[in-house]
């Protein structure tokens, strides 16, 4: 599975280099079926959104409706210690960074800077996603996981670039990101 995996991996320097960071993934998205064997989406190419509030308002007008199940918004963060944090919530949920900190003994949080986004994760601010811990190989970032986001059977998460939104289901999404390495800690976040 890891050399499968490997094959999207792509160096952050294309970032600055191609409009469309991952051409990889992007093609692998547009060529898969785009419904499920139910007839659902399971991909929307959308217009970029760089922050979750324009996101939210666009959401609620359109994406919802063509794609069922929870939708992400993601935290990048660094602790006072230097520790990094991916945080995948739900859109919905207001995230308590102090009490988070505390649950997950971190010193005080505060937004990691673009510039260390994308050193470690692979994507610049706006295209934050649970999928960009394939980018991570160093084992920098540590995952966690909303508890009410995995509730839901199916997650919507951008596949690397905020253009698209792709559907996954909640045990294929927790393998994935173990097969990259990494073990998601899932907490209450509210």
């Amino acid at each position: 599975m890891r050399g499968r995996i490997a094959d999207w991996r792509q160096p952050a320097d294309r970032l600055s280099r191609s409009p469309a960071p991952f051409p990889s993934i992007r093609h692998k998205c547009q060529h898969r079926a785009k419904t499920s064997s139910n007839g659902s989406p399971t991909s929307a190419w959308k217009p970029p959104r760089w922050s979750i509030r324009r996101c939210l308002r666009w959401r609620s007008a359109e994406l919802e409706h063509q794609l069922p199940g929870a939708h992400t918004k993601n935290l990048f963060l660094k602790d006072e210690d230097g520790l990094l944090f991916l945080v995948v919530a739900k859109s919905s949920t207001r995230v308590d960074l102090k009490g988070l900190a505390r649950t997950l003994g971190a010193g005080r949080f505060s937004f990691g800077k673009p510039e260390l986004l994308l050193e470690a994760l692979g994507v610049p601010p706006g295209s934050v996603t649970a999928f960009a811990v394939i980018n991570d190989t160093a084992q920098r970032v540590h995952l966690v996981i909303d508890a009410d986001l995995m509730q839901h059977e199916t997650i919507n998460c951008h596949p690397l670039e905020n253009t698209a939104t792709t559907s996954i289901r909640r045990g294929d999404l927790l393998r994935f990101v173990r097969a990259c390495g990494h073990e998601p800690r899932v907490e209450e976040l509210e």
